[in-house]
């Protein structure tokens, strides 16, 4: 059961469960707050922790809203897009064809059918990103299972309003943002492995930290360059 903590003008979810301290998390992009706390903890202690970092949780919320904001994109001519963390130009050609996409060292294509609108071209753009990660995902999945010991029975790509993926522990499902495909791929292997160690321990507890530093020692530096990058400003549709 979650509970909620009210500080002014800051909303804290608080959960409970099997661990031996207390993690304190603000999310982006919007700088929500959740606290995880050990089970039997009483609500008054966990507010009493919260006011204790209510300095911190302002300056991480501060710092997202800081950020830089990616613009919506249009979609039009010479607009910039990423792509594994670099940028492209888009040339758009309107064609009586099948939509499709295409790049080469500077720019991406965009073939759409005339008078197509923005969301449309969106969509094909959207397509070939998991068309992309489809492509980088299983040999990433592959190259970290025997190093971990854990077997991924699927992953799905999908749009993601505030997390770069997650993991179903019980069914071996991970669940990674197609956001990933404007990263650059280090990064996006560091989410990969981030969630295929949640199939070891489903909770961010310490052995999960210790197992995610165990193999991947630079998992700080990664969460703290993906948390950096633009943020995506368009409003996703569920």
């Amino acid at each position: 059961m979650t509970e909620t903590i009210q500080l002014g003008d800051i909303d804290i979810a608080v959960t409970r469960k099997a661990i031996k301290h207390v993690h304190l998390s603000v999310h982006p992009p919007a700088g929500r707050v959740t606290l995880v706390a050990p089970t039997g903890t009483r609500l008054e202690v966990a507010r009493a922790y919260a006011v204790s970092k209510l300095g911190w949780i302002r300056d991480q919320q501060a710092k997202l809203q800081a950020q830089a904001r990616e613009t919506p994109r249009q979609f039009i001519e010479r607009e910039s897009h990423s792509l594994w963390g670099r940028r492209y130009l888009l040339t758009v050609v309107e064609r009586d064809a099948k939509p499709s996409v295409s790049m080469d060292h500077k720019r991406i294509t965009l073939s759409v059918r005339p008078g197509s609108d923005t969301t449309k071209r969106a969509e094909v753009i959207h397509e070939w990103h998991k068309a992309l990660l489809h492509q980088v995902v299983p040999r990433l999945i592959g190259k970290w299972e025997p190093k971990l010991g854990v077997k991924v029975s699927a992953y799905f790509l999908q749009r993601m309003k505030t997390k770069w993926g997650s993991c179903n522990h019980e069914a071996g499902h991970i669940r990674l943002n197609t956001e990933l495909a404007k990263k650059p791929k280090d990064l996006l292997e560091y989410v990969v492995v981030h969630e295929m160690v949640h199939l070891l321990e489903p909770t961010h507890s310490e052995r999960f930290l210790a197992i995610l530093g165990e193999h991947y020692p630079m998992w700080r530096e990664a969460r703290l360059e993906l948390n950096e990058l633009p943020l995506t400003a368009e409003v996703w549709r569920k």
